[in-house]
């Protein structure tokens, strides 16, 4: 007979299942960030030239395995595979003619129609190896194999040179890598990519690193997690490579939910591997902002090991948005025991502990009022939030200037309200102009 437990148990992950955390609807436009609904400040004339279409070229890498269709065409499964694709794909910005149509539709109040986003399509240009590579001891050490090594390299240089060329193309140095969460498919990371780099201003060569989240299944949340762990190696690997390329800057991370854990312990084993060697993480893994968008992340372990560890210092920022009411994160909680850190408060930090970071300067935890629906996905769906993450990837800016007019409460938390930033739109126009020249 089944203890009272476990019919609770089942109604939880069922719950958790419908709920996840994939952005809903993933197949529009979300609706413009009031940063927008004046008619001006997207600067349209700023974006580079090869940027303006409605049929952008993204980035993208995963470990993911792949099926291969009748027409020789693939489709990424929910499965794991030991080496990660390197491609090109292709999102459409549909019900628009063109690009000075897709602008005009950017400025609107969003309660008329907004375009719709499909995957027009992608190719893999390179499949590297599969890892572990093959070594052996020689000499008391042990070595990789010299032929695996040599293919990996080679594999690595293709790389440099096709992400080299493709800032060529786009006429910006500056990487934005979206990294989703659960039950997100191969698909759905893409167009949530497409939204985020378009009402950022287009200014970055966009990439996603889909790692094998959305399995099936009624223990699908813990299955994603897993996956997630087995995807640090290779989202480590993506950040090396990235930053081994001359012609990179920068590279800003947006990790939503599940993919802010996977981000933040990849971030961290760099991190300290760089210190290891007497190397400043931010110098040579070329990191700009991180934005933790409704982190699925043990507070505890956050505290822990990664603000104890001061891994967040190898960021020029990190910008933490959470929503008390995140009913996915509620279940995470409630699954796992403990605290999330997408829905944390004053009391989840030792007194003294906020007003502390706040005196470091470098994270910025951002309360979002009325997310709206279930208040995972507002760092897309919410015209505030995505204003915010716009200003600060755009600008730069910290929060609590006239480009990101936030409030602090008296917690050291910095409070985003539903029009935000409607009321200080007079002065984000004027230093816009003045960020220009």
């Amino acid at each position: 007979m089944a203890t009272p437990a476990r019919p609770m148990l089942a109604r939880l992950l069922l719950a958790l299942a419908v709920a996840g955390c994939a952005v809903s609807p993933v197949d529009r436009l979300a609706k413009p960030p009031n940063l927008y609904v004046t008619g001006r400040n997207y600067q349209a004339e700023e974006v580079p030239e090869a940027q303006r279409s409605v049929a952008p070229r993204l980035l993208y890498v995963t470990n993911r395995s792949q099926q291969v269709n009748g027409d020789g065409s693939v489709t990424y499964l929910a499965e794991r595979s030991d080496s990660m694709a390197f491609g090109v794909a292709q999102v459409q910005f549909t019900r628009v003619q063109d690009w000075p149509e897709l602008v005009a539709l950017t400025h609107a109040d969003g309660k008329g129609r907004l375009p719709r986003l499909k995957v027009a399509g992608y190719r893999d240009n390179i499949r590297f190896s599969k890892t572990p590579l093959p070594a052996e001891r020689r000499g008391g050490r042990v070595v990789t194999e010299a032929q695996a090594e040599q293919d990996y390299a080679a594999y690595a240089a293709a790389f440099r040179k096709a992400v080299a060329a493709e800032i060529r193309r786009a006429g910006s140095g500056r990487i934005l890598l979206f990294v989703h969460g659960f039950n997100n498919d191969f698909d759905e990371a893409l167009t949530t990519l497409a939204n985020i780099w378009h009402y950022a201003g287009r200014r970055s060569v966009p990439m996603a690193f889909s790692w094998p989240a959305g399995t099936s299944g009624l223990f699908k949340y813990f299955r994603d997690r897993e996956a997630g762990d087995f995807s640090v190696f290779h989202l480590k690997e993506t950040l090396d490579l990235l930053a081994s390329v001359p012609e990179v800057e920068d590279i800003d991370i947006v990790a939503h939910s599940r993919g802010a854990d996977v981000a933040a312990t990849a971030l961290r084993e760099l991190v300290i591997r760089e210190r290891g060697r007497g190397i400043r993480p931010k110098i040579s893994l070329k990191t700009g902002t991180l934005v933790l968008a409704a982190p699925d992340l043990d507070v505890g372990i956050v505290r822990q090991r990664l603000i104890s560890e001061r891994v967040f210092a190898a960021f020029e920022q990190v910008n933490v948005y959470i929503n008390r009411d995140d009913q996915a994160l509620a279940f995470a909680s409630i699954l796992t025991q403990e605290a999330r850190f997408g829905r944390l408060d004053a009391t989840d930090f030792a007194p003294g502990e906020l007003a502390s970071l706040k005196k470091v300067g470098l994270v910025h935890f951002i309360r979002v009022e009325g997310a709206g629906g279930a208040g995972h996905s507002y760092f897309r769906d919410n015209p505030g939030a995505m204003s915010d993450i716009a200003l600060a990837l755009r600008t730069r800016a910290f929060p609590g200037g006239t480009l990101r007019p936030l409030d602090l409460d008296h917690d050291n938390i910095w409070t985003l309200h539903p029009n935000y930033p409607l009321e200080r739109l007079p002065d984000l126009e004027l230093d816009f102009v003045q960020e220009r020249r």
